[in-house]
Order: structure tokens, then sequence, then C-alpha cells
């Protein structure tokens, strides 16, 4: 292995371990956010796990790019506001289009792209991206180099494969939910046609309306059951991301996601 190569690897496992470092932090940050906001303790990750991805590859990517330029504070911080604004464009548009769901909407601010990012918030990233780079990571690096090679690569392994685990088990649980709201959409629509029709009956004959409306009552009520249950019985992954991300959007389903929004509000 020539010394080019050796130095390319040292540099993708500081990287990888840097990840893991700044995307728990990322969630403590985002939890302290919540918690002050709400008042009580939310976990606000994408994951189930302590940690935001989106964190821990956004400061990665700034700290391995803009260290060079870091004695030019002007730079740093154009730089880094532009950076960490395109990283989270492309992450919420990603996931928009991969799970047919919006995490998180700036339309209300000002200046905003899409709702997948604004100004306001690019601007304060860009603050603490400075920040990272001049003090906060030059002393987890020095923490970091203090790992002996050996543990630090079993340590990265057991929370790459945690990590894993946790993005499948995330991604069904989305994936199960918008089943269940396509699901939930069906029978209300059923519902709303069955009533239609006994309504049309009684009008145009009432004791055939009556007849009909007998027969159909008992499907009725075992839609309005069905319905019920599905709406009460909601996955723990879906109910943990209504809650972590308040002004998430469904691309389909829209009236019936926010039934269950209201529901999970009064059962807090």
């Amino acid at each position: 292995m020539t010394k080019k190569e050796r130095e390319y690897l040292t540099e993708l496992y500081y990287f990888a371990l840097s990840f893991f470092v700044y995307g728990f932090l990322g969630w403590c940050t985002e939890v302290a956010y919540a918690a002050a906001k709400q008042g009580k303790f939310v976990n606000r990750g994408f994951l189930n796990g302590p940690i935001c991805p989106v964190y821990g590859i956004g400061v990665g990517v700034v700290v391995q790019f803009l260290t060079p330029v870091e004695n030019n504070l002007v730079l740093l911080y154009i730089s880094s506001t532009i950076l960490v604004t395109v990283i989270e464009g492309i992450t919420g548009f990603l996931l928009e289009k991969i799970f047919h769901n919006k995490w998180w909407d700036y339309s209300e601010q000002p200046l905003n792209i899409g709702g997948y990012v604004c100004v306001l918030f690019s601007l304060i990233w860009g603050v603490f991206c400075v920040l990272i780079v001049k003090i906060i990571h030059p002393l987890i690096y020095k923490v970091l180099t203090m790992i002996p090679l050996v543990l630090g690569i079993v340590v990265m392994a057991c929370l790459a494969v945690g990590l894993l685990a946790d993005l499948y088990v995330t991604a069904s649980g989305i994936l199960k939910m918008n089943r269940r709201l396509e699901a939930m959409e069906k029978i209300a629509a059923e519902l709303k046609e069955l009533s239609d029709k006994v309504g049309e009956n009684i009008y145009e004959n009432v004791m055939e309306g009556m007849e009909f409306r007998e027969e159909k009552k008992a499907r009725i009520e075992e839609l309005k059951a069905k319905y019920e249950e599905m709406a009460e019985n909601r996955t723990k992954v879906g109910e943990r991301l209504v809650k972590a991300f308040p002004k998430m959007q469904v691309g389909q389903h829209k009236e019936i996601f926010e039934e269950l929004r209201e529901r999970i509000k009064r059962s807090k």
C-alpha cells in the first residue's frame, strides 16, 4: 500500500467516525430545540436511534472540503452556507421522492426554495459551520485520534450495522404507514359511496330504500369498525415521525393523514 493510499484510508476512517459523532450531536441539537419549544422530550430524528444522518454527512462534508479555507472567515462562512443549503435541499427532495412525504417545510419562511430550504436557516447553519470548523472539530478530531485504530474500527462497524438496521425498520414503517393511509382512504371512499346510494334509494322509493339500507347497514358498520381499528392501531414508527416532524406533509391521502395527525395530538 502506497503512502497516498494510506492517507486516503485514514481520511476515510476519520470521516466515518466524524459522521457518527456529528450525527449524534445533531440529534442532540434537534432534541434540545424541540424540548425548548414544546416543553418535553421528542425524538426529532428521522431514524429511531439517536442520530441524524443529514448532520453527520453535512458537517463531515463541510469539514472535509472547507478546512483548507478556515483562515478566510468570509469565504468559509459563504461556502459553508451554500454547501449546507445544497445538502439540506437535496436531502429533503430525495426523501420526498422516495417516501412520498415531505419531512420539513419552510414554505412559511421568506425566501424559501420549494419549502426544502430557506435563507434564514441557511445563514444560521453557516454560523454553526464556522464555529465547528474553527473551534469544535479540532477538539473532536484530537479526541478521535486518541482512540486505538482497532477499537475505532470495531465501534464504527457496530454503529454501521445498527444504523442500517434502523434505516430498514424506519423505511419499512414509513411504507407501512403509506399503505395504511391508502387503505383508509379506500374505506372512506366506499363509505361515502354507500351512504350516497342509501340516500338516493330513500329519495326514489321509501320502502325499497329502507330495504336497501338494511342490506347495506352491516357493510357500513363493518367498514366503520375497520377504519377505526386502522386509525387507532397506528404503527410506532409512523406515530413517532408525525410527532418528530410537526410540519410533515404527505403527497397523497392528505385528508386521512391530517385526521390521523389530530388523533395523535389528542392522544398525547
